[in-house]
């Protein structure tokens, strides 16, 4: 009775050992596009980062293979692809999704918004993450918060901007919400990818862009027909990207493998918020040698800017349900925050070098 009992322990072991082999043993091989080119510092490289961390955390059971914008599915189809399950995932913004889902933006950057480790503190821990599965899982798409950078620079123009008048009739490329702020503003606005902005500015096609951040923005040339660069970047105080994948496939993987996923983009999002802050000073730096000035929007310009903010916020959020519980729990949960940030953190205008040595 006693052999007969360890022989049955020992059987359970195994199949208990063997039922964890199999639970571990989805092997991905996902084409994942990616909706920013790779060679763009802190924008499109972060993605090959986390397939990276994904193929040496497996031992190669998990695999991605990256494709450059248009490769395999257009950027702004990307959402599309991933809910109709012709690829299984993708890496994107979710402020392209705006035409179709009026929320989107909310999850991606928004004038006058969020810092970004506040938007990570939303979306972890105050119901953000919740949300963006419920938005868009109506799409049957999940939605994992993989990067996330600072602000961007408030954009880059051919001649200086001092008034709201300045704006008037100006042809810039906006994207987002930001960008229906722009045009409440009287500006002429555009979205053009990002490889298109460069030649648009040269010929005079438009008269300035946003785009991302400095050390970004030189990458594609902005700074030898631009010479205005402006800050701080109000229209997106945090950019925040996505690994979107078929809510069927992810419904289909195992735990060890759903949680394998999120981890890798969890580090993708700290990985990329420090390449981020990290790159941008000596870009800035180097400004003067090639002719550029940047400079700070006057405040009267962005305390009029918050203005329309507002309107434009007021308005989509009266048109669709979903943003306007989307922008709700982020103010209440930005409002809550601001108990602990005026508190907690040294003064935007303490300098060190004056008060402490």
């Amino acid at each position: 009775m006693k052999r007969t009992g360890l022989r049955i322990a020992a059987l359970a072991t195994t199949l208990a050992l063997a039922a964890g082999a199999a639970q571990a043993a989805d092997k991905l091989r996902w084409k994942v596009p990616n909706a920013f080119p790779s060679h763009l510092p802190a924008l499109g490289d972060n993605v090959q980062q986390v397939a990276d961390f994904l193929k040496e955390a497996s031992g190669g059971e998990i695999q991605f293979k990256i494709f450059e914008p248009g490769n395999l599915v257009p950027p702004l189809e990307l959402s599309d692809a991933v809910r109709d399950k012709t690829i299984d995932a993708g890496y994107t913004w979710l402020g392209y999704d705006a035409g179709k889902i009026p929320s989107a933006p909310l999850f991606a950057a928004r004038p006058f918004g969020m810092e970004p480790w506040e938007y990570t503190a939303w979306w972890y821990e105050g119901g953000g993450q919740k949300l963006a599965d419920e938005v868009y899982g109506k799409r049957n798409i999940k939605p994992i918060l993989c990067g996330i950078t600072g602000p961007e620079t408030a954009g880059w123009f051919r001649k200086e901007i001092k008034t709201m008048e300045d704006l008037k009739g100006l042809k810039i490329r906006f994207a987002g919400l930001g960008g229906e702020v722009m045009q409440k503003a009287g500006a002429s606005v555009t979205l053009l990818p990002g490889g298109e902005i460069f030649q648009a500015l040269e010929k005079g096609a438009i008269d300035a862009t946003e785009f991302a951040m400095p050390a970004v923005d030189q990458k594609l040339g902005f700074d030898k027909v631009a010479k205005y660069n402006y800050f701080p970047g109000w229209h997106q105080t945090y950019t925040a990207f996505h690994l979107i994948v078929n809510k069927d496939v992810w419904n289909g993987l195992q735990p060890s493998t759903k949680a394998m996923l999120e981890m890798a983009c969890t580090a993708g999002v700290m990985r990329n918020l420090s390449k981020g802050e990290a790159i941008q000073a000596s870009v800035i730096r180097g400004f003067a040698k090639n002719g550029v000035k940047a400079q700070k929007v006057p405040e009267p310009m962005l305390r009029e800017l918050q203005k329309i903010t507002h309107t434009v916020m007021t308005e989509q959020a009266a048109k669709d349900a979903d943003f306007k519980k989307v922008y709700d729990a982020q103010e209440a949960f930005a409002r809550d925050y601001q108990v602990w940030k005026e508190l907690a953190y040294m003064p935007r205008d303490f300098d060190s070098d004056k008060n402490g040595k």
